[in-house]
């Protein structure tokens, strides 16, 4: 298991300032605001026009895919549900650190005003009952720098994610 404080660590933050923009938008700031249940703190992160987002399902088929975020309302009221859905679980460690973890961007490409990023996670929140989470998935995000920062436009998101394959 990583430090945690290796795993929130920004590793772009010395070299790249587009990069480690994305990076604080897709696992800082996005983490902080699940942890919270707090939308309005990623809230601007998106390009509410352009957005939607494809449900791999964790399968590996792209046939078996399906547009499961239409629009940004539509992913707005599932990320809120699942935000409660955490908020409303006792936790038998620290799970901001545990998330952190178990998420892993390093691989960001840039080209021009677009970015795609690969978000992995393979990792275990632990719960007070001694059952877990199961963090074993990733997201391809699609971004556009737009109004003088980097946004997000869409994603393909709960892709299958092979054990330890996360780096």
């Amino acid at each position: 298991m990583q430090d945690p404080t290796d795993s929130q660590k920004n590793p772009f933050a010395d070299r790249d300032k587009d990069r480690a923009e994305i990076w604080e938008m897709l696992v800082r700031r996005d983490i902080d605001a699940f942890v919270a249940a707090d939308w309005a703190r990623v809230a601007g992160d998106f390009d509410e026009t352009a957005f939607f987002g494809i449900d791999a399902q964790k399968k590996p088929d792209p046939d078996d895919w399906k547009l499961g975020f239409p629009d940004l309302e539509t992913y707005r009221s599932e990320w809120l549900r699942q935000a409660a859905d955490f908020a409303g679980t006792e936790f038998a460690e620290d799970a901001r650190g545990a998330i952190f973890n178990a998420t892993r961007l390093t691989d960001i490409e840039i080209e021009g005003a677009r970015a795609i990023a690969r978000k992995k996670f393979d990792g275990r929140i632990m719960k007070a009952d001694g059952s877990e989470d199961r963090l074993l998935w990733q997201t391809l995000y699609h971004c556009i720098h737009k109004d003088g920062r980097w946004k997000i436009c869409g994603f393909t998101g709960y892709l299958p994610n092979q054990p330890g394959t996360a780096s």
